[in-house]
Formats: structure tokens, C-alpha cells, sequence
């Protein structure tokens, strides 16, 4: 179900079960951590994340599943969460491609990834309030820090799903646009990052999650920033890149430190 392929320092992971709107199920997540620990093995520079045919992740797969004697939380502590956290900590940029359903799992697949763009056909929420269960992959902390406590708790009482745009515009995710789109511009996008400085990419992703996880304020996230250019200084595409602004030429990047 899960595809990789790697081509000029970019991987490409495509959840490919459009049969099923691309649901996941412990075996189908467990090939998704290892298409990951792959991709990280070959160090890429960037990965691209998206779901073949007219959903990206309808969530998990619960074909089969008795509600009566589920282990709920063995699925989502020992079978998804790592997961997450490989996805989250991927040694390089990421980005997902996000158009149709995007729910319960298949939102945690987008939380975990740095950057993502939607199609304006993705459909955005919480709608366990149909299935009796509670909104689950991080969705609560993303759309509290995000939407605040009010609208967070209208989506989840209401299960009313949001566009594409309005996600975006609701400030949830970076850019939209016509699923015709989205692809394209998405790979032309990652494409430039690849080519660009990936262990300055890496020093900002890092500070990015401290600030988020940690809190940090203003002072702290600027000592924060001191270490990390200060790591950085001396590096070969630092160098690079002073010298190529100095000398008025475009800089070529290795992704080196």
C-alpha cells in the first residue's frame, strides 16, 4: 500500500489504497514508519507525502475492527504514535499534498509533517462525534493552538467538516488552491528545498518545535537561535552562501554541515 521512490535527493511516499480512500491499518502504518526510516537511511534532502486517487487519508482502517473489544489504545500508543513521532523527526524537510478526506489518522499524518498544502476539496474536522469516540493523532492540540478552545470544541460537538480553503484561511495549514493544482506546485516546491541549505532547514525545524513544544519565549528562542547559527557558521554551505551573496552568483547547496 505504501510506495516510495527517490530521485535527486527527494523522496516521494504515496499512500496507494484509493480503494479505500488510503485508511490505514497497523500493517499499512508499520510499511509507512519503514518507508520513512528508508528515505532517512538514503539522506534525502526533502520528502513529498500525498494519497493516491480522491482522498488523502480517510483515517484509520476499521474494516474488521470489533468496537466491543478494540484496543483502542494499543493502536493509537504502540501503533500509530511512533509513527508520528518518526514522521515528525524526519532528518530533512517534509511536505504533504493533502485533497479530499483528511481525518483522524490521515489529519495526524499532516500534523506530523512541516509543511502542507491542500487541495480545496480537502475536508478538514472532527467526526467522531458519528462514531461515539473522541478526536485523536494530535488533532486536539492543532486546532486549539491554532482555531482556539471555542472553535475547537464547535468542530468536535458539531463534526461539520472544513473546506480546503478554509483550513487555510483559518490559519491550520499553509496554502491552497484547485486539487489540479496542488501536486504540481507542491513537487516544484520541494524540488527548491532540496537544492537549498537542508542543515540550516534542520536548525530552524528543530527551534520551530522547541518554541511550539517547549514554550519558549522571546529571549530564550533567541539564545536558541545564537547556538544553532553559531553551529552553523563555518559549515560548507554557509560558507557558500556568504560567498555566493558576496560574489553576486547564485549558491549551490549541499546539504552538508
Amino acid at each position: 500500500m505504501i510506495e516510495l521512490t527517490i530521485e535527486n535527493d527527494v523522496a516521494e511516499v504515496v499512500l496507494n489504497a484509493p480503494e479505500k480512500l488510503n485508511s490505514l491499518d497497523p500493517a499499512s502504518l508499520a510499511e509507512l514508519g519503514a518507508a520513512y526510516d528508508e528515505a532517512a537511511s538514503a539522506g534525502v534532502r526533502a520528502l513529498l507525502l500525498r494519497g493516491a486517487g480522491r482522498a488523502f487519508c480517510a483515517g484509520r482502517d476499521i474494516a474488521g475492527v470489533d468496537p466491543a473489544t478494540d484496543d483502542a489504545f494499543g493502536f493509537m500508543t504502540d501503533v500509530l504514535t511512533p509513527v508520528l513521532r518518526t514522521m515528525s523527526a524526519f532528518p530533512a524537510p517534509t511536505f504533504a499534498v493533502a485533497h479530499g478526506a483528511c481525518l483522524g489518522v490521515g489529519l495526524g499524518l499532516l500534523i506530523a509533517t512541516d509543511v502542507v498544502y491542500v487541495g480545496n476539496s480537502a475536508k478538514i474536522g472532527s467526526p467522531f462525534a458519528k462514531l461515539g469516540a473522541t478526536l485523536d493523532s494530535g488533532g486536539h492540540a492543532l486546532f486549539i493552538e491554532r482555531l482556539g478552545a471555542h472553535r475547537t470544541l464547535d468542530l468536535i460537538y458539531t463534526a461539520e467538516l472544513m473546506s480546503g480553503a478554509d483550513a487555510v484561511a483559518s490559519g491550520l495549514f499553509s496554502r491552497a488552491m484547485p486539487d489540479d493544482e496542488v501536486l504540481d506546485f507542491t513537487r516544484a516546491k520541494v524540488a527548491r528545498v532540496a537544492a537549498g541549505p537542508t542543515e540550516a532547514f534542520l536548525a530552524s525545524k528543530a527551534l520551530v518545535a522547541a518554541v511550539r513544544d517547549e514554550r519558549l519565549g522571546l529571549w530564550d528562542s533567541i539564545a536558541g537561535e545564537n547556538r544553532a547559527q553559531a553551529d552553523l557558521a563555518g559549515t560548507p554551505d554557509f560558507v557558500e552562501g556568504f560567498r555566493a551573496f558576496q560574489e553576486k552568483r547564485a549558491p549551490v547547496f549541499r546539504g552538508r554541515s
